[in-house]
């Protein structure tokens, strides 16, 4: 354990308030494909082709394809000692009354699988679906999908539980994440490289708040800059030994 790990560590041992936010890192180490990187590529589709309104209103069983082959690929996937770190660092700061949140950009689940219970979900829940029609929502764990694209009981096309590009982040989640930024003590940035807006700027708002700020992350970001602590390599090593 390095010096930096250490005082991370002492730090999170008497924080009373802390706040988490994840990115695509964090699931890249369990073998999910990351959203922007060339892995990420689908029949050499960009996501910006098929995450749209427009690409599902166009060709809805094209993106459902997309969408099939990502969540087959996430089904298989486990959460690593990351997730399983932060769901214990829920667990010991929950237990001492301390408050804890934890927001995430990742759609696929595997914070809820390492057994984390306070997640917010800003780009919304793979798992989930959501009626073009009447807006049902429900989820939907199978994989393959019986026909393309699934059907609601209105009759209308079923479309991913997911935020578009294009479209807002969900409001309560936002000011949810808002708000748990702004009051704690420590927030901790784990596998993103601050890219994708509005989630990145919550980092801003912890800084403006006074938080310590806790970079994570193998390569360099845009918040190093912003952090007390910079703590370069895998997530699912240093989460391990800071918990």
């Amino acid at each position: 354990m390095t010096d930096s790990e250490t005082e991370v560590r002492k730090a999170l041992q008497v924080a009373e308030s802390v706040a988490v936010l994840t990115g695509a890192g964090i699931s890249a180490e369990s073998g999910v494909p990351t959203f922007r990187g060339r892995d990420g590529l689908w029949r050499n589709y960009s996501p910006e082709q098929l995450a749209t309104p427009e690409a599902f209103e166009r060709d809805p069983v094209l993106v459902w394809q997309w969408y099939e082959w990502r969540r087959s690929v996430i089904a298989k996937a486990q959460p690593n000692e990351g997730h399983r770190a932060l769901a214990r660092l829920e667990e010991q700061l929950t237990k001492r009354g301390n408050r804890f949140s934890l927001i995430t950009q990742n759609v696929d689940g595997l914070h809820d699988r390492a057994g984390s219970r306070r997640i917010l979900k800003l780009h919304g829940d793979i798992w989930m679906t959501r009626c073009a029609g009447c807006g049902r929502e429900e989820r939907n764990d199978k994989t393959p999908l019986e026909e393309l694209p699934p059907r609601c009981s209105c009759g209308s096309p079923v479309r991913p539980g997911v935020v578009w590009f294009g479209e807002p982040l969900p409001a309560a989640e936002w000011e949810q994440a808002a708000e748990a930024s702004c009051r704690a003590e420590i927030f901790l940035v784990v596998g993103t490289s601050g890219m994708v807006y509005p989630a990145a700027g919550l980092v801003s708002f912890a800084r403006r708040a006074g938080s310590k700020i806790i970079v994570v992350n193998p390569e360099a970001t845009v918040f190093d800059s912003l952090a007390t602590w910079v703590l370069r390599g895998q997530s699912g090593d240093i989460l391990r030994r800071l918990v």
